[in-house]
């Protein structure tokens, strides 16, 4: 095992969301988990395993031309599709972070029926293959014909049935993942290097880690062996030599087999390992950069370092790259504790994982357009089953990660906070209780159910303030270590039941220190955001405009030019529509430019609409009469 982490997470279960953006994205996720029929979400382990579920299958489609109803689940899963099957573990994943997370009851009754009736399709097969296309699929890719990437979607049941276990205390999902895995282990092993090199150039998906998992939970040298055989060397040598080997490829075949290295340091403290984690941020993210948004590919590729201007289009940001990045940055940051990795991380969350997931219905977006005047494309619920179906499922059951962190120095006593959403966290810590809960917002917002507002602010704040109630039954946490975002504008405010300590904190590495005492302590922290513009690399007169960490769109359907100065994006706009009830609104209209205005709203808050994220800006004004 590694011990060479800064920070650990709070176990599931600990932390709750209790409001904002970020919960009402989880209660869609739920309610979608639940309106997906067990047998639907099964079919094709049932047809694999020769069960027969659908009696009068061509009967239930109404009778009408073209029609499909709810019979089956139909694009990615349709029956006869190469990549049927995969959408099943993400969702026995997402439910069993559900079950971790609140304990809810009917996601767990839900999860142990379809895991069940898995097992049941793995006794047909005669106790190992448990999955939905044939083992004929892995021959083919030995001879160099794959029929689609069939490591990648058997490596989604096997997560589905690893997290069944850890995370809602399946045991038998254990047992059928060790059992499938030695299938694997036999048709593995029976390559030379050669053959064996060209199988990983296909994508593997997340293999590799999954073979760590089972290593750390079960200590058999069965997946030590699986680890070291797949090692990458294609990938992974030329990377750790220092080649750009990820521009112009395919991202998401990728990223997985990144995290599934950071999984095998973990387990194994080998070095190497590490050594392919670190080597691949600096290849993906520091020496090539991103959008405003945090995205860096088009078309499903890594965009070429810093020039990103002409990769704009309307399939930027593939969400399962944004998933599986922020994975990576969360893993970064616990063995670092660097705070850059928790910007990259708040950056994505908020335009990549809440942009790319439809405002009611939680359905995702497979691409974020970056060209002007483009709609978002929304899948459906069963008519798709794009890889981000998987992808959005999941992600939206994690939005309670990557908030709160203790530290593995037992001689550091800060609670580590480096993400500011509305949660409880509750745990004990050599045995006394510890709550936390946090609340984001303007503090005197008032209830807008009631409208019991004060006046307060006469405009929308100029910052993030967070109020953060700490109740310890002992003296367990001395000092609450508070990331400063990157973001931020100017020294934070700090005061704590009521009376200013400023003089009390200090400012190191990126995190704000403030003291606390056992019982109760009300900490009111402001954070100073403003509008600024973030340019293209390639192309430093066209940008897009972020207030904070929040990436705003124009709602427009053409490219639009902006006269002005863009190091002041505060003179050309201002806000619109600031206030409702009790809450701020995030909203701007452009103002001194010769056409009408532009509406900028959060691009998390665009559903429908055509909107525009990147604007030339000139400095001169045209000579058309201004409009406000």
């Amino acid at each position: 095992m590694s011990d060479t982490s800064c920070f650990a997470a709070f176990s599931p279960g600990e932390v709750t969301l209790t409001g904002g953006v970020h919960e009402e994205r989880h209660r869609h996720n739920v309610d979608y988990l639940l309106s997906l029929r067990d047998a639907n979400l099964l079919q094709n382990h049932y047809i694999e395993a020769g069960i027969n579920v659908y009696p009068n299958l061509f009967g239930t489609w109404e009778g009408k031309p073209g029609s499909r109803g709810e019979s089956l689940h139909w694009g990615w899963e349709t029956p006869g599709s190469a990549l049927r099957g995969q959408f099943l573990g993400h969702w026995m994943s997402a439910a069993a972070h559900e079950v971790a997370n609140t304990g809810n009851p009917m996601v767990r009754v839900r999860l142990h029926a379809v895991l069940q009736e898995l097992i049941r399709c793995q006794r047909e097969h005669g106790g190992e293959w448990i999955f939905s296309i044939p083992p004929l699929y892995f021959d083919h890719l030995a001879q160099g014909r794959p029929n689609g990437v069939p490591q990648y979607v058997v490596h989604k049941t096997l997560m589905g049935l690893v997290d069944a276990y850890r995370y809602a205390g399946e045991a038998e999902a254990l047992e059928a993942a060790i059992s499938a895995s030695r299938w694997i282990r036999r048709w593995s092993g029976g390559f030379d290097q050669v053959t064996w090199d060209a199988i990983l150039d296909v994508e593997t998906g997340g293999m590799l880690e999954v073979w760590a998992d089972l290593y750390d939970i079960t200590h058999d040298d069965m997946f030590a062996e699986l680890l070291d055989r797949y090692w990458h060397g294609h990938l992974f040598d030329p990377l750790l030599s220092g080649e750009d080997v990820l521009t112009n490829r395919h991202a998401n075949t990728t990223i997985p087999e990144a995290i599934g290295a950071a999984r095998a340091y973990e387990v194994t403290g080998q070095q190497r390992w590490k050594d392919v984690v670190e080597r691949y941020w600096r290849c993906a993210v520091d020496d090539r950069g991103t959008f405003a948004t945090g995205g860096c590919n088009s078309g499903e590729i890594w965009c070429p370092p810093f020039a990103f201007a002409a990769r704009r289009g309307d399939k930027n940001q593939e969400l399962c790259t944004v998933y599986n990045m922020m994975r990576l940055a969360e893993i970064l940051f616990r063995w670092t504790g660097d705070t850059r990795f928790m910007d990259y991380y708040e950056l994505n969350s908020i335009n990549g994982v809440l942009a790319q997931t439809h405002p009611s219905t939680g359905m995702p977006a497979y691409y974020l357009p970056l060209q002007a005047g483009l709609h978002k494309l929304w899948g459906s619920p069963t008519y798709d089953f794009w890889c981000c179906h998987g992808s959005v499922v999941q992600a939206n059951e994690l939005h309670q990660e990557g908030v709160y962190y203790r530290s593995l120095n037992p001689k550091d006593s800060a609670l580590t906070i480096v993400r500011y959403l509305d949660t409880t966290l509750h745990t004990t810590v050599d045995g006394a209780a510890v709550q936390v809960a946090m609340l984001v917002g303007d503090p005197q917002g008032g209830d807008a159910l009631h409208n019991a507002a004060d006046a307060g602010d006469l405009h929308r704040p100029r910052a993030l303030r967070v109020r953060i109630d700490v109740d310890m039954a002992s003296q367990v946490f001395h000092e609450l270590r508070l990331r400063v975002p990157s973001w931020s504008q100017g020294s934070p405010h700090v005061s704590v039941n009521g009376t200013c300590i400023g003089d009390r904190c200090t400012m190191s590495d990126g995190f704000l220190h403030v003291p606390v005492r056992a019982g109760h302590s009300a900490i009111d922290l402001e954070i100073g955001m403003a509008l600024h513009a973030v340019p293209i690399p390639d192309e430093q007169t066209t940008v897009a405009f972020m207030d904070g960490p929040v990436v705003l769109a124009g709602i427009c359907d053409e490219e639009r030019t902006f006269y002005g100065d863009p190091s002041r994006p505060d003179t050309l706009m201002a806000p619109d529509n600031e206030r409702q009830w009790g809450t701020w609104q995030g909203g701007y209209r452009t103002v001194r430019q010769p056409l009408d205005s532009v509406r900028m709203k959060p691009l998390f808050d665009i559903a429908d609409e055509a909107y525009t994220v990147y604007f030339p800006v000139r400095p001169d004004m045209p000579g058309a009469a201004v409009r406000n």
